[in-house]
């Protein structure tokens, strides 16, 4: 018989077992793409996208606020180094970037954040389905399919369409939500507790520092493109990233998911090729980081991010930012980026305007939590 303290103990030699990709289909039929990236953890959008124009950044940054050149997009904002391929993308009027949005979770945790995120609500666990899956149900119907390349089927997808599973390896793999119930499960023990807390935080530093060059993510992205081409390919596709918790040793840590990133991003647009141009990808996170550096030259849970969509179809070029200021006074609660533009206002606009829905009715759908009209022109007429 295996015991709880057993199982923990001998968890390691699982974990390999444990992670393993898996694939989620169900049926919608357009020619048009869209593929969904949640970056899990956080990822800081005061690095990936820096606000080198604001007078506050580099006394707030330290350390960070030097992220080794990049691309100036305009005035304000410089682009990670790490991302080139993206850049080539916003220099070819295929890529938008949103700064200081969030959804309309104001709290800081990553499993309440996230929910909010894919469900579209407007607090936690107050809804069971998903907005990609309820984007199923605003296209008629037909034989194409949607997927999932993840540990499990996420939130995002979970609802009333039917959806299936499909893992690579023989064995399944461990969702953050398992993850979160062991968690639970051992929060009254304080050795298992503070032992399997231990074993959470050294996975997530393993994910954050390999280096590979972003080769694995390349990969992901070259099947995700792979599944979406042809007639009887997908049309919805998300794609999970881990690994965005950057609470230490930002830098280096940050540099390594954001390469894996470009990479994978770049896979999707070589391997769709033509259908690109009918392809939106929108790449979002549950929460922004905040605007100082802490003692470990790294960031803690903040508020206000950034997220962005690139694609054949979006009107890019440009950077869309109320942008509130990193100055004492302009900071949310006195430590966060402040968010000015409603995250659900962005994702409902550029799905409505890529589907051609209508927007009102795509807001109402997806995103019932959200805080304001749809946004228009992120999309080519």
């Amino acid at each position: 018989m295996i015991d709880r303290r057993s199982l923990l103990t001998h968890g390691a030699m699982l974990s390999g077992a444990l992670f393993a990709p898996q694939i989620a289909w169900a049926a919608v039929p357009t020619e048009r793409r869209l593929v969904f990236v949640i970056q899990r953890g956080a990822a800081d959008g005061l690095a990936t996208l820096a606000p080198t124009g604001d007078p506050a950044y580099a006394g707030l940054r330290g350390e960070l606020a030097n992220i080794g050149g990049g691309t100036k997009l305009d005035g304000m904002f410089t682009l990670h180094p790490a991302l080139t391929q993206l850049a080539g993308r916003y220099l070819a009027g295929e890529a938008l970037f949103v700064h200081a949005t969030a959804s309309p979770y104001r709290d800081r945790s990553h499993f309440d954040g996230q929910n909010v995120l894919e469900t579209g609500g407007k607090l936690p666990y107050d809804r069971d389905d998903g907005w990609m899956n309820r984007l199923i149900g605003l296209l008629p119907g037909g034989a194409a399919k949607a997927l999932a390349l993840a540990p499990a089927i996420p939130t995002a997808l979970r609802g009333a369409a039917s959806v299936s599973s499909y893992a690579p390896t023989n064995l399944p793999d461990a969702s953050a939500e398992y993850l979160q119930r062991i968690g639970r499960l051992y929060a009254g023990d304080p050795q298992l507790h503070a032992l399997w807390s231990e074993a959470v935080q050294t996975r997530a530093m393993a994910e954050n520092l390999v280096e590979d060059g972003g080769r694995g993510a390349a990969a992901s992205g070259k099947m995700a493109a792979s599944l979406m081409t042809g007639p009887a390919g997908a049309r919805l596709v998300m794609i999970e990233s881990n690994g965005w918790d950057t609470h230490a040793g930002q830098r280096g840590r940050l540099a390594n998911q954001l390469i894996g990133l470009d990479a994978l991003l770049a896979a999707l647009h070589d391997g769709l090729g033509t259908a690109w141009a009918d392809t939106l990808v929108i790449v979002a996170t549950e929460f922004g980081r905040t605007a100082a550096v802490n003692g470990t030259g790294g960031t803690d849970h903040g508020t206000g991010g950034m997220a962005f969509m690139l694609g054949g179809t979006v009107k890019g070029g440009r950077v869309l930012a109320d942008w509130p200021g990193l100055s004492q006074s302009a900071l949310y609660e006195g430590r966060d980026l402040r968010p000015t533009t409603p995250l659900d206002s962005v994702l409902s606009g550029a799905i409505a305007g890529h589907f051609g829905l209508d927007p009102v009715r795509a807001a109402r759908t997806l995103f019932p939590g959200g805080a304001g009209r749809p946004l228009e022109g992120l999309i080519r007429t």
